[in-house]
């Protein structure tokens, strides 16, 4: 089925694999709370929807040991590469990363004991059919747990390069907050409604909030120029770059730590299993 179009061009860009070890660094942080909301045990059959570049994916798979198995499953070509690279040269063998698309798919290796996804569900044209078809993956009784973005006026991380930048740049026109992004789950009575819809029950959003960065200034500065709003305000307006950067720069530099820089971040923490 034709879907989720205009996600699958740009998440196949050949660019994903070698910007997304920068970008993760972003998300990485948030997986040890993802997968004491999981609560994994030994010997279980585990999906991670949207894994990337396969991090926490192989957390998941320590966590359940030897006599578990985790399935990777990513709409991006590029990062499930880089995840089996990755996943080879640890020699890990208990867990596997396939390219597809969650929301039409067939998944193999169902039926799982537990789904998870790090920031990777909210991209979906039709996210109650794409539930429901991760749904029918699991097992009775089975769980998911996956993080998602707060509203993003609760984010720093993602708007203090933006509100510096605005300064120089024509402010982008208000997006609909439920077209598939990175906001797209910010409103839980929508979360809420679209689990019910597929089929889930016991819903529960916990939110979590964490300091979280990119590495030391450089790297944070350039990736806030490359991805987000900013990134495509930038791209529209090249002309204002040099003093885009600079005010960017100003502006990161405040959080910059021993640890490099790092800002507030506001995340739901989703967990709801099957009947």
């Amino acid at each position: 089925m034709a879907v989720n179009e205009a996600q699958r061009a740009q998440w196949n860009a050949e660019s994903q694999a070698r910007t997304w070890p920068k970008r993760e660094r972003i998300t990485t942080s948030v997986t040890p709370r993802l997968l004491e909301a999981l609560a994994l045990r030994t010997g279980e059959n585990v999906l991670d929807v949207g894994c990337g570049g396969g991090l926490a994916a192989m957390d998941a798979a320590q966590a359940v040991g030897a006599s578990g198995f985790v399935t990777g499953f990513d709409l991006s070509a590029p990062l499930v590469g880089l995840a089996q690279q990755r996943a080879a040269e640890r020699n890990a063998k208990n867990v596997t990363f396939i390219a597809g698309d969650a929301q039409v798919d067939a998944i193999s290796g169902a039926p799982f004991d537990a789904v998870m996804s790090q920031f990777g569900v909210m991209f979906f044209a039709d996210p109650p059919a794409a539930f429901a078809n991760i749904r029918r993956a699991l097992k009775p009784g089975g769980r998911l747990a996956f993080v998602c973005w707060r509203g993003m006026g609760e984010n720093p991380i993602m708007t203090a390069p933006l509100t510096a930048a605005l300064a120089h740049l024509p402010a982008p026109s208000p997006p609909d907050p439920t077209a598939p992004g990175p906001f797209a789950f910010a409103d839980p009575d929508r979360v809420r409604g679209i689990l019910r819809t597929a089929g889930f029950e016991g819903i529960e959003l916990a939110p979590h909030d964490e300091k979280i960065g990119g590495g030391d200034l450089r790297t944070a500065v350039g990736l806030a120029l490359r991805v987000g709003p900013l990134g495509m305000l930038l791209r529209e307006n090249p002309d204002k770059r040099d003093v885009v950067v600079a005010a960017t720069r100003e502006a990161l530099a405040r959080h910059e730590g021993p640890d490099g820089v790092k800002l507030d971040s506001a995340t739901w923490i989703v967990t709801a299993r099957t009947p």
